[in-house]
């Protein structure tokens, strides 16, 4: 299963006059990270940064002059997530800037189906909280500490280890199996399945004569009510 592991940043929290200014995505395979990622700035053209989202992810406007718009970029971003699951920390904000940009150039939007927020799994799993990404970060011993300021593609990669730990995805991701597994750094490798089968004759007894007469004296020296005697007489399934 392919899944694309994202964030945004935004000129705000309205996704009706504010713009997305950065995304970044992280794929995963099987909960593999593949090693590949999508990173784009986005000039939001007239809209400006608001200082609280400002005060955030310190993306000002002036370094955003000389990005690229939104549809300029829409083609790559497709592309990237076509046929993909789109993971996101708290989703609804995310695909709501999303697919308001869809709109805004007649791009049908993301379904529903196709989306999964962590933020709802999290909240499932840990229901006293915190849950926010940081708290999370700390909750499974990732290291965040140079997380001094929103990023996207930074808080994708952080999502993505949390993720895989939510779900268990390192252990899961370690069964055996037939397909193609990829490891953290992108390299990929065949999972060895192993069949033990049955062997076409059995081994010969390794038990003598006389040692099969000693036994049967002996169980036969404990009684009738003996397990030995119930086995002997094969009354009782040793398996």
């Amino acid at each position: 299963m392919r899944e694309i592991i994202f964030d945004t940043e935004t000129t705000g929290l309205d996704n009706r006059v504010d713009r997305i200014i950065e995304i970044g995505g992280i794929e995963l395979d099987n909960h593999f990270p593949t090693g590949r990622t999508f990173h784009k700035y986005i000039n939001p053209g007239e809209q400006k940064v608001h200082p609280e989202a400002l005060a955030i992810h310190g993306i000002t406007d002036e370094f955003l002059k000389d990005k690229p718009p939104f549809a300029d970029v829409v083609g790559e971003l497709v592309d990237f997530f076509e046929g993909a699951r789109w993971v996101a920390h708290n989703a609804t904000f995310d695909m709501g800037f999303i697919n308001a940009e869809f709109a805004r150039l007649s791009i049908p939007p993301v379904p529903q189906d196709r989306v999964l927020d962590t933020l709802s799994m999290a909240r499932r799993k840990h229901p006293m909280g915190p849950n926010s990404l940081d708290a999370l970060c700390r909750r499974y011993g990732i290291d965040n500490a140079h997380r001094t300021k929103h990023g996207a593609l930074l808080d994708s990669e952080l999502l993505a280890e949390v993720y895989i730990e939510m779900i268990g995805g390192r252990q899961a991701a370690l069964g055996l199996s037939s397909e193609e597994s990829r490891g953290r750094d992108g390299t990929s490798f065949e999972n060895e399945v192993i069949v033990i089968a049955a062997r076409p004759r059995p081994l010969a007894a390794r038990i003598s004569e006389a040692e099969r007469a000693a036994h049967a004296a002996m169980v036969s020296s404990l009684g009738g009510k003996a397990i030995w005697a119930k086995y002997e007489a094969g009354s009782v399934d040793p398996a």
